[in-house]
């Protein structure tokens, strides 16, 4: 073969390898439920303020 369609192999492997991250990442986000989002998020405003002080 040749080193071009090598490469061009490469690149269509390298985009559905893509998809396939993106796609799990996608599923992963959409199983948390409100609650757990709300107080991820809770946590997450806490732990940036300085002192642990709520505003």
């Amino acid at each position: 073969m040749r080193w071009w369609k090598m490469l061009g192999l490469a690149g269509i492997m390298g985009v559905a390898a893509t998809g396939v991250v993106i796609a799990r990442a996608e599923r992963r986000r959409r199983a948390y439920t409100p609650e757990e989002i709300r107080a991820k998020l809770r946590e997450r405003v806490e732990s940036a303020q300085p002192d642990g002080r709520k505003s």
